[in-house]
């Protein structure tokens, strides 16, 4: 059975939950206090992993497609199995969707959006074939490269004396509300909630005792990140030019000029684009593939991967005409109809059931 170290367990955690999440500027609709909602959305990801860990405590051999089928039978769970399979597909598909249209957006502008994505899921596949342990060591050497880049580009941007603290007052000016919202709306379960994939992966760490903690300092480590990227956004570019731009860290970096030759580091955004959405779309896909093979008796995964790639591939051409509709129903439909639902309220279920279950086993034993 394939099995991976804590270490490699958080960077994966590290590098999924940053993933598109720095890319899309979130947090931009609360201007400068979106680092404040994206904190206190960490918080509430916090517990929901929480849950997550628990139901992984009760069924620690078992993925989240696995033990659905032990906790509501058969047929309900199988069900349940199902819908998390399309799930993981589908977010997979939108992540892809961002990555192509970001790139034919800025640099790629005359390639069309299906040769880009098209590359991109291909690389993606030749990963999920060589298996999970080889994506994990894969996210080792990529994780020293995105905090290498991070560090250069914080450098950059400060010695080219473009932050501006004053732009992140006066802080709460629009009161606790705007917060609120963002956290219910978005933050919570973009990008924090999305450990639901991680349901997929707890019973492949060789160090089982550690899983909580590692996870829990991945994200963390991961929410300041996103928090302290947004902050840097605001104090850059101001409150209102933040909340416009549909890349605010493209125009963070765009802005950095330093002793009139270092400029023009677009490129190092477009590394960590790369990078970024690679381990987010991979790690769901593998969920998905892990799921499948599962549920419909596959004895190697390898046979039902090219399949589901393909699908994950043209629905991210298919699930939108153009990128304002794509990003519209990824934050009024998405979040509701599906993160809510599965992200939060189906586990918490599960869980109580599990809790019930076991306590009623424990009482006739």
């Amino acid at each position: 059975m394939v099995k991976i170290n804590a270490f490699q367990l958080f960077v994966l955690v590290v590098l999924f939950e940053m993933g598109s999440a720095i890319l899309v500027g979130l947090g931009m609709d609360a201007k400068q206090d979106g680092w404040i909602g994206i904190l206190i959305g960490m918080g509430g990801g916090v517990l929901l992993f929480l849950v997550y860990h628990r139901l992984y405590q009760f069924y620690p051999d078992l993925p989240l497609t696995g033990y659905t089928q032990k906790i509501l039978g058969k047929w309900m769970g199988g069900v349940l199995s199902f819908i998390y399979i399309i799930y993981f597909i589908y977010v997979a598909a939108r992540v892809l969707r961002d990555f192509g249209e970001l790139l034919t957006a800025t640099i790629y502008t005359d390639t069309p959006l299906f040769i880009i994505n098209t590359l991109m899921i291909l690389t993606i596949i030749y990963g999920v074939q060589k298996g999970f342990e080889v994506i994990a060591r894969t996210g080792e050497i990529f994780f020293i490269i995105v905090y290498f880049l991070a560090i250069v580009g914080m450098l950059l941007i400060t010695f080219s004396g473009l932050i501006h603290l004053e732009y992140l007052r006066p802080v709460l000016e629009n009161g606790w509300k705007p917060i609120i919202k963002l956290v219910l709306g978005q933050t919570l379960t973009f990008p924090f909630g999305e450990m639901i994939v991680f349901t997929m992966f707890l019973p492949l760490i060789a160090e089982p005792q550690k899983a909580k903690r590692v996870c829990l300092v991945g994200m963390i480590l991961s929410g300041i990140n996103i928090a302290f990227t947004s902050a840097i956004n605001v104090a850059t570019l101001g409150g209102e030019l933040f909340s416009r731009s549909p890349y605010p860290l493209l125009a963070t970096i765009s802005k950095i000029e330093l002793a009139d030759f270092i400029e023009r580091l677009d490129v190092t955004f477009m590394l960590y684009l790369v990078i970024g959405c690679f381990f987010k779309i991979i790690l769901y896909y593998y969920a998905a593939v892990t799921g499948a093979t599962e549920m419909f008796g596959f004895k190697d995964h390898r046979k039902i991967g090219f399949p589901i790639g393909l699908i994950i591939l043209f629905a991210s051409v298919t699930i939108a005409s153009n990128y304002t509709e794509h990003i519209s129903e990824g934050l009024k439909v998405v979040t509701v109809y599906l993160h809510w639902p599965l992200q939060i309220i189906i586990p918490c279920l599960l869980l109580v059931i599990s809790y019930f279950r076991n306590r009623k086993k424990k009482g006739t034993t």
